[in-house]
């Protein structure tokens, strides 16, 4: 058996975490518990969980044992034991459905891909706008980029995403950038770094 990383929370946040070599959820002592997490549901349900969880929580998949501690009756906290997913454990996930889930004014509102302008780095999630609504995502940038449809959405800047069905206007812009106008008329950045892949893919 792999080294697991080892997890401890209290009622709110985590307060200890030792990495494994086979696996890094990136945890920071301090952190909010992730909703739907395997400490999460051990908390809720007061009793020991172990389940398998895919990417969206940490980007990474794992299997988490979680075990709820008590003190003179009282739940103060729990124990997970992260373990990375063998193959098997990994086909048994449910697969990502076509649409982002974001949450905006107070409820969660699931967009389709196809409806998505562009995606924005902030504070270590996703600020998402698409047709109708905008919110956010509770997954970075980067961990979201591995599970886009590459046909779709490219990336334009180390803080931008997009869709490039809905860009509607491409301008040049100075130091060999781009500027994009998308069809909802918001304007973004194209880096230096990403302008000639843009250039080769839409063909100009």
């Amino acid at each position: 058996m792999k080294l697991p990383s080892v997890v401890i929370a209290d009622e709110e946040r985590y307060v200890y975490y030792r990495p494994s070599p086979f696996i890094d959820l990136h945890i920071r002592p301090g952190d909010p518990i992730k909703p739907d997490s395997v400490t999460e549901k051990a908390l809720r349900l007061n009793r020991e969980v172990a389940e398998p969880r895919d990417e969206r929580l940490f980007g990474v998949a794992y299997f988490g044992f979680s075990v709820p501690l008590s003190e003179a009756g009282r739940r103060r906290g729990a124990v997970t034991l992260v373990f990375p997913l063998a193959d098997g454990e990994r086909a048994a996930l449910p697969p990502k459905g076509p649409f982002l889930t974001v949450w905006s004014r107070e409820r969660w509102i699931p967009i389709d891909f196809e409806d998505v302008i562009s995606l924005e780095a902030q504070n270590r999630k996703t600020f998402v706008r698409a047709r109708d609504v905008q919110g956010m995502h509770r997954e970075s940038l980067s961990s979201l980029e591995a599970s886009l449809p590459a046909d779709r959405f490219a990336r334009i800047h180390r803080a931008y995403i997009v869709n490039v069905r809905q860009i509607a206007e491409i301008h040049p812009y100075p130091h060999s950038t781009l500027l994009l106008v998308m069809r909802d008329g918001s304007r973004l950045p194209v880096s230096r770094t990403y302008a000639p892949l843009l250039r080769q893919r839409l063909g100009f």
